[in-house]
């Protein structure tokens, strides 16, 4: 398909977004170009479109402008197309709140809007994520195993966070692409050590494993490739903190050492660090940075979920 059919494409089954409504895109002067290919896309369908090219921020997580928060608010739909999330945000939490139809895309390339995880099932995919979101609704205690390495945190009290690449209610919003089921560990429990061996924010696709070590919900030592980077990126406090466990349920999806899908593929799991106050969490430290990695072994209160990569009750990986 061409990049113009893709865009209408989104926005219509991704937002369901209609003639009349205000439809408003943020971007930065990294991914201007595609983000005038969805305000073109926004005008054909007939929204009052409004484009916002903003200054590029440093890091996953840092908040947009004061202005750009304020103009989110009054949306019907929006999407943020920009080189660093603006996903675990205040400004995208106060948006949604506010009923605001949104989507997130940090970090996309045109390559990743011709094929991959876009070109997904997304009814498939919403069923799967769905499920799995039940799962750790209901879960207590989490347990990863790799590579004999094991990693362990509590979930108890809180909710899962589906994000299934429809966005067609009012206070709706996740990644696009998407395909994923998350949720913040209690802050203070997770312990351990685990092989990250897929890709990370920052550092993009990895060569070699890279070994995290936790202690009591806080990233202490980092071993292996990137490991100077990542430490750099999530500074000496909060940022440091183990703020996410996902699970990625899109099998379009491909480790391209974008995190925005490598976060997605099926058979996949991530951790992340730094903020998760957005998504049920008590932790803001102005930087989010997700470490994915492939093939574990995941329980729930001792239930098998995944077993290398393959979870329990779905078809093997195509």
């Amino acid at each position: 398909m061409e990049l113009s059919d893709v865009c209408r494409k989104i926005l219509k089954n991704s937002l369901d977004l209609k003639a009349g409504e205000t439809f408003l895109i943020v971007t930065d002067d990294a991914k201007k170009r595609l983000a005038e290919a969805l305000y073109r896309a926004g005008q054909a369908i007939g929204a009052e479109t409004l484009l916002i090219v903003m200054k590029e921020r440093q890091r996953s997580g840092e908040e947009p402008p004061r202005a750009v928060a304020a103009t989110l608010i009054e949306a019907d739909a929006a999407v943020l197309i920009t080189e660093f999330s603006l996903t675990h945000t205040r400004a995208r939490k106060r948006a949604v709140e506010a009923g605001t139809r949104l989507a997130t895309m940090p970090g996309i390339t045109e390559d990743m809007f011709l094929q991959g995880a876009i070109t997904a099932d997304y009814s498939e995919v919403k069923a799967l994520t769905e499920r799995i979101t039940g799962l750790l609704d209901r879960g207590r205690r989490v347990l990863i195993e790799k590579g004999g390495q094991r990693l362990a945190f509590s979930i108890e009290g809180r909710k899962g966070v589906p994000s299934t690449g429809v966005y067609i209610h009012s206070g709706e919003s996740g990644n696009l692409p998407s395909g994923e089921a998350f949720i913040a560990p209690v802050e203070g429990t997770a312990s351990g050590r685990i092989l990250v061996d897929g890709s990370v924010v920052g550092v993009g696709k990895l060569k070699s494993s890279l070994l995290l070590t936790v202690k009591d919900g806080r990233l202490v030592e980092a071993e292996g490739e990137g490991a100077g980077r990542l430490l750099e990126l999530l500074g000496a406090d909060l940022g440091r903190s183990v703020a996410e466990f996902g699970i990625g349920t899109n099998r379009s999806a491909r480790i391209t050492g974008n995190v925005l899908e490598d976060e997605k593929v099926y058979g996949t799991v991530h951790i992340a660090f730094g903020s998760n106050l957005t998504f049920g969490g008590t932790i803001e430290a102005g930087v989010h940075i997700d470490c994915v990695f492939k093939d574990p072994d995941v329980k729930i209160d001792g239930c098998q979920v995944m077993k290398n990569g393959r979870m329990s009750g779905t078809a093997p990986k195509r």
